[in-house]
């Protein structure tokens, strides 16, 4: 789909942030308050082969934070939330059709020419390829999601454990200054 566009220096920047070239279709759907890219929308097909995981967490800073979370089991922690509140359970579910819903939006005209095993993932996988929705694979992926826009109840709950969005020594504006973007 030609709405997938992303400037040169934001590809730089996300390539940097990701320590990788970015081989698929890829926008910035979300910014930090410096400008810099904070996730990316990604096409859901990438070489011939599904890719139901949306939204990328692409900010060093607050990848490095969530991950802090999820070593002091905030995993299983906001899973206990969820096991307790039906009402964040149908929120969660909710927020995987949603995605599905966008996704299946971007390949409308493709998913009919896709073999059926492709579209069966396309069409049932969740966030992040999830098959049990009330299950949490990850944190930055609900986070990620949240950011891009999505009401996404774990991404919710990821924000509120954060002591802040944004780091205080940017390191993509370090990238910018040192010439390589």
């Amino acid at each position: 789909m030609d709405s997938f566009k992303i400037s040169e220096k934001n590809l730089k920047i996300v390539e940097k942030q990701m320590g990788r070239k970015m081989n698929n279709k890829i926008e910035v759907a979300s910014y930090c308050k410096y400008g810099y890219p904070v996730t990316i929308k990604n096409y859901p097909i990438i070489n011939k082969k599904p890719f139901p995981t949306m939204y990328w967490l692409t900010c060093p800073y607050l990848n490095d934070e969530i991950s802090k979370l999820e070593s002091k089991n905030y995993i299983e922690k906001i899973q206990e939330k969820i096991d307790e509140n039906s009402e964040m359970l149908n929120e969660l579910k909710s927020a995987h059709e949603k995605e599905i819903k966008q996704r299946l939006e971007i390949i409308e005209k493709e998913i009919e020419k896709l073999p059926e095993p492709m579209q069966k993932t396309l069409k049932e996988k969740g966030i992040g390829g999830i098959s049990d929705f009330k299950y949490i694979k990850c944190l930055h992926l609900h986070y990620a999601s949240y950011l891009s826009g999505n009401e996404n109840p774990i991404g919710k709950e990821v924000d509120k454990l954060l002591e802040k969005r944004y780091c205080d020594n940017c390191i993509c504006c370090d990238f910018e200054k040192q010439g390589m973007v």
